[in-house]
Parts: C-alpha cells; structure tokens; sequence
C-alpha cells in the first residue's frame, strides 16, 4: 500500500501552518486568554480609570489579539518567497517503509521511526520531524489518497504520535 501526490506550497498554506504551531501550544492559549482579558479590562475599567489606562487596555489587547496572525502572515510570505525550494513542486511518496519526498535531483527519505507526530487539521496534514519542522501536505494535493495515508500511519505509528481531529477527515 502506498500513496504518490504532489505538492506546491503558497503562502497561505504556510500561514496555515504557522497559526496552527502558534495557537495549539500553551503560549497561544496564554496570549489569546491575555488579549481577552485586557480587552475585557478596557470594558469593566471605562470611566473608572483615567482614559489613558483605558487606551493602554485597549492597545494591549489589539496588540495580543492582531499583532501575532499579522506577524504569523508576513512570515509566511517571506518564508515562502525566500525558499527556492518553498516555490517548487515537492512529490510525495508514503509507503511502509516512511515518507519519502522528491525534488529535481534532490531525494530526502524520513522512517516512521523518525516521525515526531502526524497532525491533520481541516485543511492540511502536518508530519512533523521535530517539535517545530514539519512538512506542511495540503488535504487537497492528497486528495483521493488521505485515507491511504492516514492509514499507513495509523499502522505505523504510537497512538500519542497522531493527532488526527476526527472532524477533520
């Protein structure tokens, strides 16, 4: 059993991934509740302080809320525009021995043994190779194929290594 597609990146797609990274780890869920609360702040404090604590409350707030997926996006197009090898196709080929990817003359092969996890979001399936490295899959490059995937990995893989939202298939 084995799957074969191929993939180019844009830069939503790396934004994408960048969200999900930022957001899904404690510092995410940490800033998001911060800016809530800030914002929340400027609310129950209006009239109470001097109308620039409630100025600062507010721009604290934006600033947790807006600056990250800002910053988030303008780092996904640089990523992508700076990477000659972000612009070119990758091909794909999972099978019971990994994941191997192709590009020109250029091959890299990566062992389930070597997987760190497998995450799938609504959009995108991230096989990650460490902590914070993955290789961003695009549900539509796979297509047809996901399940073929998915499998594989679920045979190959510990249950704590997959991250697989049910809603997401």
């Amino acid at each position: 059993m084995s799957a074969e597609f191929e993939v180019t990146l844009t830069d939503k797609d790396m934004y994408r991934f960048n969200l999900y990274h930022a957001y899904h780890g404690f510092q995410g869920v940490i800033a998001t509740l911060v800016g809530i609360w800030v914002l929340v702040m400027a609310v129950i404090t209006f009239e109470k302080v001097g109308i620039m604590y409630t100025i600062l409350y507010l721009v604290f707030g934006v600033v947790f809320l807006v600056y990250v997926p800002v910053s988030l996006y303008l780092r996904s197009k640089r990523q992508i525009q700076a990477s000659a090898v972000l612009k070119q196709a990758l091909r794909y080929r999972v099978d019971d021995d990994g994941i191997h990817v192709f590009q020109g003359e250029e091959t890299a092969d990566l062992q389930w043994k070597q997987i760190y996890k497998i995450a799938a979001t609504k959009s995108h399936l991230l096989i990650y190779s460490s902590r914070v490295n993955a290789y961003v899959i695009p549900r539509e490059a796979v297509g047809d194929q996901y399940e073929t995937v998915v499998g594989l990995a679920v045979n190959h893989l510990e249950g704590y290594r997959l991250k697989l939202n049910p809603f997401s298939i």
